[in-house]
């Protein structure tokens, strides 16, 4: 006998992954969308009665959904729920399926630094041949030559290091346990972070963020690395000491950072705001991107996916997914 459930989306996030959700479920169910502050006629109650959340947030202040068996993060990040909200007998799973498309943005933002074609496409249009082959100074670096450090080796580093090799790049990566693949040259426990972050020319931060990941990446950790070398985070902001890493930039003692998971964020009241309390937009050396790492067409479709095949799961009384 195959159950028959609320389905409530919450908020903005979750809204994403509304459309043609009937499509990709075995069973019909009632499918309900509600906003961020469930505050509008009737969403209480939605809330309230569902028996499967799919969200990003859930707290003390919040209305409980007693009834709830599934709370479904569309998101790999879960920092927004607290646990101890989730009703006694309630499963919290959550989605994946961003991999390639962070592994695709670092990269180009990687390619970029070594290979410089908007630069060199605006200053043929002016006639200067800035980087004609043969000409003094115009050597280029290559990304095939550089060693990338990842910290963790979850779903996004896996599928980086595989990008990464195909560019002949070396890897190094710090875990809580040692790594044992062909894909990883060299592998440092998180309890020597530091080793990695000296070793590499790149160093990507993938980790979520947990009461043991926050700070990780701190001064003493930033120090150790080269000046010539740059960080990257694509895991959770707050993973990064933010003052250590707004010093070690502003100082120029690293030589740079691509930062796009950040410490400040709009709000559904205010839907601009500064992504730091610290001024990273007055350095040159940071490229900032709007958390949009992992944000494309084949995300979304594939956590679809994931979101419908644990509802059909649950339905059918079969083990779930990804449950936390």
């Amino acid at each position: 006998m195959n159950s028959v459930f609320k389905i409530v989306f919450h908020g903005d996030n979750a809204g994403n992954f509304r459309p043609g959700m009937e499509g990709l479920l075995h069973h019909p169910h009632q499918i309900v969308s509600v906003s961020q502050r469930i505050d509008l006629p009737g969403e209480k109650e939605h809330f309230e009665t569902a028996d499967v959340v799919v969200g990003i947030a859930l707290n003390a202040s919040m209305p409980t959904p007693q009834k709830m068996k599934l709370l479904q993060a569309p998101s790999a990040g879960t920092d927004g729920i607290a646990r101890e909200c989730l009703p006694a007998g309630s499963q919290l799973a959550n989605c994946f399926g961003h991999e390639n498309a962070i592994a695709e943005f670092v990269m180009a933002a990687l390619l970029a630094r070594h290979v410089p074609l908007n630069d060199a496409d605006q200053a043929l249009r002016k006639g200067e041949w800035r980087y004609f082959a043969g000409r003094p100074g115009a050597l280029r670096t290559e990304l095939g030559m550089q060693t990338l450090g990842l910290v963790g080796f979850g779903h996004i580093a896996k599928t980086l290091a595989e990008r990464a090799k195909a560019f002949g790049m070396r890897i190094a990566v710090a875990n809580r346990s040692p790594i044992h693949t062909d894909l990883v040259d060299q592998s440092f426990l998180l309890s020597d972070l530091n080793s990695l972050m000296a070793c590499s020319d790149v160093v990507v931060v993938t980790l979520p963020l947990t009461e043991n990941t926050r700070a990780l990446v701190n001064a003493m950790a930033i120090g150790a690395m080269r000046s010539d070398a740059v960080l990257i985070n694509v895991g959770r902001g707050a993973v990064i000491d933010e003052a250590a890493l707004f010093q070690a930039l502003q100082s120029k003692q690293i030589a740079g950072a691509i930062i796009d998971t950040w410490y400040q964020y709009p709000t559904s009241e205010t839907a601009t705001c500064a992504p730091s309390q610290y001024d990273f937009a007055s350095l040159g050396n940071v490229l900032m991107t709007p958390h949009m790492s992992g944000w494309t067409e084949g995300t979304v479709q594939r956590r679809k996916q994931t979101i419908a095949d644990n509802i059909n799961r649950l339905s059918e009384g079969k083990a779930l997914l990804n449950v936390l």
